[in-house]
């Protein structure tokens, strides 16, 4: 009976079943197995970014923030900034409740080092149509090597539950050719 203690008080010196055996095997081969895939494919399947991250105060990430957007604002859009910096530039996106600041034009095939951070609370940076997902942190800065291979309009859409407005957190980031 399973409620009641075993016969044999110690269990760990019984021997094991062979058919027991052959299921801790396959077990152990197949955590092997997916802990080397996932090192495989971090290189060979190109599909996890490598990034930096630095501790920074939400003051002076913003301080960032608004130098860039000073420089290079070519106009604005329903109330924000859009910025247009030269290719391989430092680019700074801010999080904060609820909104993405400010909106990105890029150029298509041309690199940028994206700078994120929140002001408040932790978010989430999914780039949409793509398959680009980060987690964007208070009091750190996200920095990662960005090559946009595709013009056009995407979205960036909070994926991280950050509050009672969490639904209307998205951004805009234009690709031009």
């Amino acid at each position: 009976m399973a409620m009641s203690p075993p016969s044999n008080r110690l269990w760990w010196k019984e021997p094991i079943a062979r058919v027991e055996l052959i299921w801790i095997l396959i077990a152990f081969v197949w955590g092997l197995v997916m802990f080397f895939m996932m090192i495989y494919w971090h290189g060979a399947g190109q599909q996890n970014l490598s990034n930096e991250a630095y501790k920074i105060t939400p003051e002076a990430f913003a301080e960032k923030a608004q130098a860039m957007t000073a420089k290079y604002t070519v106009r604005e859009e329903a109330g924000f900034p859009v910025v247009s910096p030269p290719p391989g530039s430092d680019v700074y996106l801010i999080a904060r409740l609820w909104q993405w600041w400010p909106i990105l034009e890029l150029k298509k095939d041309q690199s940028y080092r994206m700078h994120l951070s929140s002001m408040d609370w932790q978010h989430g940076f999914s780039l949409q149509p793509t398959n680009m997902n980060l987690s964007v942190h208070p009091g750190y800065e996200l920095v990662t090597q960005m090559t946009p291979n595709a013009s056009g309009e995407f979205s960036v859409v909070c994926n991280e539950f950050c509050g009672i407005g969490h639904h209307t957190m998205v951004g805009k980031i234009y690709v031009k050719e």
